[in-house]
Parts: C-alpha cells; structure tokens; sequence
C-alpha cells in the first residue's frame, strides 16, 4: 500500500506568530467567536478593567460612549481609577501602557498588592481588544499630566505623549473593532443593558453611565444601585407575587467573601444569577453546586425538626427546594478558574465547600428566626414535591402509551422525504385548512407540514399531567423527537427548523404566544440553538391593472398606494387558508423568496417576566399590563 506524500516536515516549516498575529489569527480562542457575541466581549473587556477599579476602590463613574464610524461601531470607556501605569519597565524599555497594550500574560492581576480581587485573571484583555481593533486610542489621566498612544491592530502608531494637564485621574479607551476580523462590528444594544444592569447591582455605589447616539433618538441611560444584591433581587421579581421577605447574607473568610440575596415567589421557574469578581458565570460552577446543596440541606433538615412538616412522606429534592426561587449569588475572591478566557463556568474546589457551610449556617438561621417565612417556603417545596410525584406518573403512564418513547409519527403530521435534520424544517400551521393548502405547496423533499387543530394548551397555567395528556401537544413532542424538560434531547431533533405559521389575526397571535410559552418553559435550548422561527406571511394581495403583487405590511401598502396613479384593488389575508397552494408556497414557504423571523433569547429576564405576566395564573398583574402599555399598540384586529 503506498503511503501519502505528505512533504517535508522540518525546522523551516514552523511559523512562529508574534505580537497582535497570533490573536489576530485565532481570535476564537481569545473571544469566544467572531460574531456579534465576540465584538460585545471586546467592550466587556475594557468595561471590566474598570470595574475592577471600582472592585478595589478607586472609581466611583465609568461612562461609556457608542458611535456609528463608517461601516461600524466605535465604543469608548472612561473612567475615574487610578490610570493605567505610564512609566518607563526598563527591562522592556518601553512605556507600562504600551507592554499592557500590546503583550500576552502581562499586568498587575498576578499578584494581589494592586487588586486583591479582579475579574481579569490571563493578563490578555487589552491586547486582545487592541489586537482586535482597527484602531485603541488610550488616554490616561495621571500625576497632573493627560497621556496619549495610538494603536492600529495591535500594533503601536504613535508615542505616548503628554497632551495636557489635569489634577484628575483615570483611564478612557476608544476602539473601533476591526471588519478584516469580525462578521458584524456592532455592539448588541439589548445585551449590553443587560450586563451593565446586574454591574452596578454586583457594585452598589458604583455609577455608569451609557451614552448610544447610534439612533435617531440618541439615548443616555445612568445604572446606579444604593442597595446592591437586595434591589437586585426586587430587579428580578418585579413580574411575580413575593412569598418571603428578601432573605440576604454575607460572610468574608480570608480572601474569600460570600454574598448572596434570595426571596421566594408564586411561579414555578428557578432565577439563579451567579457571579464571580462580577463577571456573570452563566453556566455556574462550583459556586452554585455549593448554594443548592445549602438551600436543600437546610430546609430538608427543617423539615425534620418540625412536627408540622415531618410527617411528609413524600421525600422533597433540590429540585423541588429551588421551584419559584429567585437568587443571586456573588463570590469575591482571588485567583478564580475559569474554564475558558470567557469565564462562564467556576472550577475551584474549594469554593464549593465554603459556599455551602456558609449559606447552610446564614439560611437555617434565617428559617429558625423567620417561621411565618419558612412555613411558605416548605409549603411551596412540598407543594412541588407532590406536583414532581404526580408528573412522574404521569410521565409512566405517558411511557406506556408510548407518547415520547414511540417512533410512531402522529397521524396528521405530513413528514418530508429526507431524514437529514441539517437539511429539513417542520410547519406548525394554524388549522386543518392551512394545513391542507401547506401540504399540497410544501416541497416534499425537505419541509414538512404539521396542523394543529385550535389553541394549544396554556402550559404556563398547566399541570405536568395535563400537558403529558394534551393531543397538540404530545404530536409536537413526537414530531420534535427531542422529548421535553429532563428528558430533553437536542441531538434527537428531526429539523433544525420549527416553522410556526399562523394567521396575521389576533387568534394567530395568541397561538403563536402560545406555541412560544411551550417552547421557551420545556424545550428552551430548540430556541437557544437557533431552531425556531415565525413565518411571515403577507398581509394583502395587490391588484394594479394585471399585475399582481404580495404586501407583508402596512408601511408598504401605503407606498404602493401613493407610488401609482391606476386604482389598487386590495385584498386583505386574514388567514392562510384563504391562500391556494401556490400562492401559499410562492409567499411564505419557497426558502428562496420568503421571510422568516428567528426566535431568539437576547434578553431571557425580560421574556422570562413577560412570559408570567402574560400567560400566567395572576389576572390582576396582566390587567395593570395591559393598561400601562395600551397606547403602544399601533393595530388591533377586532
């Protein structure tokens, strides 16, 4: 068998990238990506450097400033810390700031004499933000002088120089990411209100102010929090009735300090938000494996003590502990491990351990001396102890039938040809007769086509059993193959695409609201991983002359209307089942032409809060809804 030329493979074949080349290169693994997640991690980078400042008590403002420059966004933060270090490192000969600006594994968070705690740990943020820049303008404001150095790509451009003089003190830092690098260079509004938000949550008596004059409204928006944690948590609950007071503890040991703030409520969903040096660890760690194990452990051994509750017979979990907690957690300490430069996950050990003794100690305490307040926690922990008991019966009885378990496709559910989830989507259609005209205008190759018949269940208002027992439902379930809640499987997905197509009525709105409600409390990470999308259908058919065009809205009906001297004769869709199947396949279904909107999680608090308010059990909290935002509705179908 002749073996592959594979070529030489010596000394000269190794290429070494120094300086700004090798982030530049491999940015991924500085970044996370190169999309619009990536260019918002640039910004963090530098916001967080400030933070830090405030960590250790030197800035009180930071003030960050957002632009359109050309075919991108320019962001600049300022702040009122100590200044970055402009002196001369002999051994370098070459200025602080520039050795900062420019090189890997360098700054003062390897020791603990300038920040005892930090949430820059790799010594890599600002070189990687001006490597990933098409231009960092750095001025610092320190012992009475202003300083100045450019940079381009990593690279430097300019000395530092002294430009004034000045008896503040402080660090402002302006970029443009770079387009060679990045798909987008545009900072995601939504997403960046958000981690300024829980910021001066994480640090209370810390100002930031946010300046966007990206729009034709420019906005400046101040964040401040007097009470930290504790406003956090009201932040939190502002959509849900309170069963508790706001339950809050602190305890510094050593280097380590422990802060936490919690309060329970009516809903049924679990509002963890975990923090390390303020940096938001979305897939918690050790941290968090040691806060629930402490809120289990004590009100299990509550339970125990007391007479009332200890006749219990049916034994309550974690999982039934934490049902309509909101939390927060935030951990300071020194020389955290992430995993990964973008820290969403906690790795030390030895957190877990101190986490839990301590949170176990403060909260049993707060039970023994707060019984009106620990008699509605246990009552809401046994409550879905029994609901959790129910819902396992129902799931075995949902087994035997074969519900989740069986490769039996529903009946009505009209399946493409090819299996390749990569290259096939699914139609959730409002109606048998939409349901016919999609299955007689869908490409049978790859899309397939499933009717609902009427409103799906309300599963925010729901019980386990009645969602396990609803036709609708258990058809989609089947038709997804990923199963739901525990069991769900996101490898099992039969299409990377779940179309729903409603009417442009207000019943197919409240089915769209319903389908998204099922799909964002038991099948989130369908939507998370970018699977689900609205159809847009058209709203008239435009008739001028012979020609004949579709309209998707009323801005643009408008236009057609004033753009011709013939009469338009209009026809207004009020559900799809008015459409044949051609007109059906050429507007709405045929990938080439049709316009679709991805279903996305940029702001899970606000969906979460609203998705209560909404379609939950509170009518009063729907009705003040409804009435605060009445005059925002710009079309009502009656």
């Amino acid at each position: 068998m002749d073996m592959p030329d594979t070529g030489e493979y010596e000394a000269s074949n190794i290429v070494v990238l120094e300086g700004p080349q090798g982030i530049r290169k491999r940015p991924a693994m500085y970044i996370g990506s190169t999309s619009s997640q990536g260019v918002l991690h640039l910004l963090f980078e530098v916001v967080d450097n400030a933070v830090d400042e405030a960590l250790a008590g030197f800035c009180k403002n930071i003030i960050i400033s957002i632009s359109q420059n050309g075919d991108g966004n320019t962001a600049e933060v300022s702040d009122d810390g100590r200044g970055i270090p402009v002196e001369i490192m002999p051994k370098y000969n070459k200025n602080a700031l520039e050795i900062i600006m420019t090189t890997l594994h360098k700054g003062a968070k390897f020791n603990n004499d300038t920040y005892k705690v930090s949430g820059g740990l790799h010594g890599v943020g600002l070189t990687v933000v001006n490597a990933l820049s098409e231009f960092t303008y750095v001025k610092v404001k320190k012992h009475g002088k202003i300083y100045e150095q450019k940079f381009s790509r990593g690279i430097p451009t300019s000395k530092l120089e002294i430009i004034g003089e000045s008896q503040e003190s402080g660090t402002t830092i302006l970029f443009k990411p770079d387009k060679e690098i990045f798909k987008t260079a545009v900072f995601d509004s939504t997403r960046l209100k958000e981690r300024l938000t829980y910021t001066t949550f994480l640090n209370p008596g810390l100002k930031i102010i946010l300046k966007d004059d990206r729009f034709e409204q420019p906005e400046e928006i101040t964040y401040f929090s007097e009470n930290g944690l504790k406003d956090f948590i009201v932040f939190l609950n502002k959509s849900t009735t309170p069963i508790t007071k706001i339950i809050h503890g602190k305890k510094t040991e050593g280097p380590m300090t422990l802060e936490y703030s919690l309060q329970y409520n009516t809903t049924y969903e679990e509002k963890l938000e975990s923090f390390v040096n303020s940096i938001k660890t979305t897939d918690g760690g050790t941290h968090v494996v040691g806060f629930h194990s402490a809120l289990t452990r004590a009100l299990v051994n509550y339970v125990s003590k007391n007479k009332q509750f200890s006749k219990t017979e049916i034994k309550i979990t974690g999982d039934d502990v934490r049902e309509g907690l909101s939390a927060v957690l935030s951990i300071m300490m020194q020389n955290p491990e992430f995993e990964g430069q973008t820290k969403e996950k906690l790795g030390n050990s030895q957190i877990k351990t101190f986490v839990e003794t301590e949170v176990y100690s403060l909260f049993s305490r707060y039970l023994e001396e707060n019984p009106q307040d620990a008699k509605a926690i246990l009552e809401k922990a046994i409550s879905a102890a029994n609901a959790r008991e129910s819902a396992r019966k129902a799931r075995e009885l949902s087994r035997k039938r074969s519900i989740l378990e069986s490769t039996v496709l529903p009946g009505k559910l009209a399946d493409c040809i090819i299996d390749d989830p990569t290259k096939t989507e699914i139609f959730i259609v409002e109606g048998e007769s939409a349901g016919g005209s999609s299955k007689m205008g869908r490409d049978k190759n790859t899309q397939a086509i499933l009717p609902l018949r009427g409103k799906i269940l309300n599963v925010e208002k729901a019980s386990y059993e009645k969602i396990f027992d609803n036709t609708e439902i258990k058809s989609m379930i089947t038709a997804f193959g990923t199963g739901i809640k525990e069991t769900f499987n996101l490898e099992g997905a039969r299409y990377h695409k779940i179309i729903i197509m409603t009417d442009a009525d207000v019943d197919g709105s409240h089915i769209r609201t319903l389908l998204l409600t099922f799909f964002y409390r038991y099948m989130r990470k369908l939507i998370e991983a970018g699977y689900i999308y609205i159809a847009q259908p058209p709203l008239y058919r435009v008739k001028i002359g012979k020609e004949e065009k579709y309209v998707f809205s009323d801005e643009e009906l408008n236009q057609i209307r004033t753009g011709t001297d013939k009469e338009a004769e209009t026809q207004r869709y009020k559900g799809l089942g008015e459409m044949n199947p051609e007109q059906l396949w050429e507007t709405t279904m045929n990938p080439d032409i049709r316009l679709l909107k991805q279903v996305q999680i940029k702001d899970a608090q606000t969906a979460d809060g609203l998705f209560t308010v909404l379609m939950g059990v509170d009518p009063s909290q729907r009705r003040r809804y409804l009435h605060d935002h009445a005059e925002e509705v710009n079309f009502l179908d009656i």
